[in-house]
């Protein structure tokens, strides 16, 4: 099986105006940008509450800590969040009606959290809406790590941000196109 596609700048601005179009745009914006702009798995987005997101002051945390049930590999882990997201969190938050901190960040249509299935085939349906061929659920992970390899992030800085144990797993999202070759040529 392929990997994931990974996304242009223009090909998330697509996506994103796709779902601008949609029911439940807020809430797909939000789910689809904590994963490009924060390398969250949709298991991890799933899990989210209120209380993961939100300090006691209403404000939008800066670390997302998630604990280990959270997690892919069972071990706890801190997602930074940069301000353009905490910007969108804010905005999502003001949308929606908030009562509860133990409550699910995203619901479903009915009300309930979602299961990382059940936002693994939202995500892949907003691509195929949006006609991005290739993409997946893990299409924000791949593009994320791959966007800051190209900005010189180091593989170690990389493998702590998204989670791995392994940076020979990290290795393997980063996604090396022409743009990254040419820039590289250029230092020689």
């Amino acid at each position: 099986m392929p990997q994931a596609k990974t996304l242009t700048p223009k090909e998330l601005r697509r996506v994103l105006d796709s779902i601008a179009s949609n029911s439940h745009s807020a809430r797909n914006r939000l789910m689809l940008l904590m994963t490009h702009w924060a390398g969250m798995r949709v298991g991890e987005v799933a899990s989210l509450s209120l209380h993961d997101i939100r300090n006691p002051d209403g404000s939008v945390k800066q670390e997302i800590r998630l604990d280990a049930a959270q997690t892919k590999g069972k071990y706890a882990r801190v997602v930074f969040v940069n301000e353009r997201l905490r910007k969108e969190i804010g905005l999502y938050l003001q949308k929606i009606e908030v009562k509860s901190g133990s409550r699910p960040l995203f619901s479903t249509q009915k009300r309930a959290a979602f299961s990382a299935n059940t936002l693994c085939q939202t995500m892949n349906a907003i691509y195929r809406r949006a006609g991005i061929e290739g993409a997946t659920s893990h299409s924000g992970r791949r593009s994320f790590i791959t966007m800051l390899a190209s900005k010189g992030i180091g593989v170690r800085v990389l493998a702590s941000l998204a989670g791995h144990r392994s940076i020979a797993t990290t290795q393997a999202y980063i996604d090396v196109n022409d743009e990254m070759k040419r820039a590289a040529v250029e230092l020689a």
